[in-house]
């Protein structure tokens, strides 16, 4: 086996995000968790049960989990919702969304929806978390068959003692470090004070032990600061960087960035700046999946890439990541029920974006710089769309919570949530949520999903003064696409023997052609002109077109034989023009037609007869002196024999000839 393909690791991801955080605190031995397909049946997508089935291993293991869990997929078919919904199902669904949850707590959404309203979204959960009580009891049922003890797990304490030594001499440097707007200086604060920290504590004189050692430093430091900031938000309403609950930091945009790609954007959100490019190529070059899923091939691709800089650090480039596939496959979810289909009937669009600095929600801002690369890129989306990440600080003794717009990085890595909305101005299309708790409540689920939404509106107001709408016309590097349709019947004539006539035809015209089993016809050409050219030459091949008599074209000489000439006078369509038809002067004989014209020369011929069977019969003195040659008179069959005898008189014959005579009368 060769590494996982891309489903193979977005259900992996889907399995393991509901399970991790309900682990104890502080539990570091490692666990493996492998669930294989050993049979699929075409029809319901296994990675539902590869969530549920890793519930119930861990839940029989002697491992300390605090399952089960239960998982399922909603969609919404003809205006009702559908557990569990088929691949033929979905094909129809205006959403596809997977939902896991303890029995009292949603652990993780993720899903695809058609501009779905945040209410439709949470009666789906609603409705999905009662499938996923019915399937932690069955898990029950296992449980109470297979009895297994938990290994006794005891959380390490903290060090009371020297957080209190560590926050008397920190005083108040740590709160003024955290409230720092600026990413990199809040860093270089916060570690400067560590590093002092450790040096004050983990030294000691000469002959003595220090008090505290550095690793219990660094646990008490990393305590302190989560403490600072998290209650910084609960108590005072104050982020790090100084912003209310619901304010988003400053966004600029900028498109046509990239001036030789077919579309690009910039979308800047605070001290998070991505990079979008987009490229338009033919049909033919849709991405191939090999997976167990009906889908064999996609034509529209969004990659993600997070580059080690994008953070300030120094790491080995290995291949994509998990976390880079997962951020790519929701950005592409996010867009793509904006995408017409007669868009992709003639394009493959692959997205590419770059994360050249991150300070929190880069996967939301791929969204947004997608969404202004393809409208860059002339690319008739029907409704724009944003993203934004939503954050969560809870604190589990009183029930008091805090939802958050737009979280930087510290909020992500110090809070409870990481809750991705991404949607239009009418509804979402893609949603994802993790969290670090042991679940999030209906009520704290409604108020993220209805603050994301005035978030969105926020973004989108701001995309939308870098560029209003699509751009009329598609960049002129942009390969032309012109699709056509033939009869079935006539695809042999487009290819040729052995592929020569569609090779020629794409040699000649700069051009790229893909004929589907229906006779349809996709021509791509970055050439101007090239796409036409080719076009006209396939009609020409299977259209039938009326050639008159007297008509005078510029044809192409394509073939040369003894007795005249073969010219092309229009795609797909040639006559012959006769060696006696070659001269200007009718006087002038011609003995070999190179005489007068070679392959591929260009030459002025007017058609002169057009025979029942559709052949040409083509001059070109005709064509140049205007006047039509004489019809040739018809030769009798047979050649002249003069007037025949009177009926019944016998001359000559076989065996004699002449006059014989009366015959002899028979006895």
């Amino acid at each position: 086996e060769g590494r996982p393909t891309e489903n193979a690791t977005l259900a992996a991801r889907l399995t393991d995000r509901p399970l991790r955080p309900l682990f104890p605190k502080g539990y570091r031995a490692e666990v493996q968790v492998i669930t294989t397909v050993f049979s699929a049946d075409q029809e319901n997508d296994p990675d539902i049960l590869s969530v549920i089935g890793a519930s119930a291993a861990l839940s029989i293991s002697p491992i300390p989990w605090d399952g089960p869990v239960g998982a399922v997929r909603m969609g919404f078919v003809d205006g009702e919702l559908v557990v569990n919904p088929t691949f033929s199902q979905l094909e129809s669904s205006g959403l596809d969304m997977v939902i896991a949850g303890t029995d009292d707590a949603i652990m993780m959404v993720e899903g695809q929806a058609d501009q779905a309203t945040e209410e439709e979204l949470l009666a789906a959960i609603d409705r999905g978390h009662e499938v996923i009580r019915e399937i932690i009891s069955l898990q029950r049922e296992l449980l109470q068959q297979v009895s297994t003890d938990k290994w006794p797990f005891v959380p390490k304490k903290g060090n009371e003692q020297l957080e209190a030594d560590l926050g008397a001499f920190l005083g108040d440097r740590l709160h003024e470090a955290v409230r720092n707007a600026d990413k990199v200086v809040r860093l270089e604060e916060t570690d400067e004070l560590e590093a002092q920290a450790i040096a004050h504590f983990s030294t000691a004189e000469v002959g003595q032990q220090p008090k505290y050692r550095s690793a219990e430093i660094h646990d008490a430091y990393e305590a302190l600061l989560k403490r600072e900031v998290r209650s910084g938000i609960l108590e005072d309403g104050v982020r790090p960087d100084g912003r209310s609950e619901t304010e988003i930091r400053p966004i600029s945009s900028e498109v046509g960035y990239l001036p030789r790609a077919h579309g690009s954007a910039i979308f800047t959100r605070g001290q998070t700046q991505v990079v979008t490019v987009l490229t338009l190529g033919s049909t033919s070059e849709e991405q191939r999946l090999d997976s167990i899923s009906p889908d064999t091939s996609k034509r529209y691709i969004h990659h993600y890439n997070f580059p080690p800089y994008s953070v300030g650090e120094v790491r080995r480039l290995r291949g994509t990541s998990r976390r880079d596939i997962g951020h790519g496959n929701l950005a592409e979810r996010a867009l793509l029920p904006v995408i017409p289909e007669d868009e992709l009937e003639k394009y493959t669009m692959r997205l590419v974006s770059e994360v050249v600095s991150s300070n929190g929600s880069t996967s939301m801002a791929s969204v947004c710089g997608s969404t202004l690369a393809l409208m860059d890129a002339g690319v008739a989306i029907e409704s724009p769309v944003a993203g934004i990440a939503m954050g969560l600080i809870t604190d589990p003794t009183t029930g008091r919570y805090k939802v958050l717009s737009d979280i930087q990085g510290m909020e992500d890595a110090l809070g409870d949530m990481d809750f991705k909305v991404a949607g239009t101005k009418n509804g979402v299309t893609a949603i994802q949520m993790d969290i670090k708790v042991k679940g999030i409540t209906p009520e704290i689920m409604r108020d993220a999903l209805h603050q994301a939404y005035e978030g969105r509106q926020h973004i989108l107001g701001k995309m939308l003064e870098t560029i209003g709408e699509p751009r009329d016309a598609k960049s002129p590097f942009a390969p032309q696409v012109i699709t056509l349709k033939i009869e079935s019947g006539k695809i042999g004539a487009v290819i040729g023997p052995g592929g020569k006539m569609i090779r020629s035809i794409q040699e000649e015209t700069k051009s790229k052609i893909d004929v589907a089993d229906d006779g349809t016809i996709s021509i791509a050409s970055t050439v101007p002109g090239g796409a036409q050219a080719a076009e006209a030459k396939i009609r020409g091949l299977t259209e039938e077109i009326q050639v008159d008599k007297g008509t005078i074209y510029n044809g192409k000489v394509v073939s040369i034989m003894p007795y005249g000439a073969f010219v092309e006078i229009m795609p797909g369509r040639d006559g012959l023009v006769h060696i006696s038809e070659l001269s200007e002067d009718p006087a002038i004989r011609v003995d070999r037609v190179e005489q007068v014209v070679n392959l591929n020369d260009e030459i002025k011929v007017m058609v002169t007869e057009v025979a029942p069977n559709g052949k040409v019969s083509l001059s070109r003195r005709a064509a140049i002196t205007g006047v039509m040659p004489e019809p040739k008179a018809e030769r009798p069959r047979g050649g002249d024999r003069g007037p025949r005898r009177p009926e019944g008189e016998r001359i000559g014959g076989f065996g004699g000839g002449g006059d014989r005579g009366p015959r002899r009368p028979r006895d």
